[in-house]
């Protein structure tokens, strides 16, 4: 299972709530069997995949940031994966990745950040700008350096 962002089960919950929506429903919408799926998101008892965030967001009139925890620190390179609803496979084969090497920069796990064109890649795939990409990578590298 791909670990990411903390989802933000209660934030699901009030969403689908406001929204008018049955548990059935909204899987539905996101295209997931049964409502049974939506009951364990909202009770903690699993996430969605990241490829899910979108749509899951979409239907109830949200960003996917909304569904996640808020990071005081900023976004690092997982959680804009997560925000652009990719896969770790389906980012590390959009940029020509070995999916060993993009879950090694998501931990953290680098000595300098890539080259301005993997940047880019990184960049283009994420939806989000270089630097975007450029600060993410290094709130990784941080927060690897702050683990014991």
């Amino acid at each position: 299972m791909d670990t990411g962002p903390t989802f933000d089960q209660e934030a699901l919950r009030r969403a689908r709530e406001r929204a008018g929506l049955t548990q059935h429903e909204l899987a539905r919408r996101v295209g997931v069997a049964g409502g049974e799926r939506v009951s364990m998101w909202e009770r903690g008892a699993s996430q969605p995949r990241p490829e899910l965030l979108p749509p899951l967001a979409a239907a109830l009139g949200l960003t996917p940031a909304d569904l996640l925890v808020p990071d005081l620190i900023g976004s690092d390179l997982r959680r804009l994966r997560f925000l652009a609803g990719l896969s770790s496979a389906e980012l590390a084969e959009a940029i020509h990745l070995s999916k060993v090497t993009l879950k090694r920069w998501e931990a953290g796990h680098l000595e300098r950040l890539p080259v301005s064109g993997t940047l880019k890649a990184l960049a283009g795939a994420l939806g989000v700008t270089v630097p975007a990409v450029r600060q993410a990578m290094t709130r990784s590298m941080k927060k690897a350096s702050l683990r014991p």
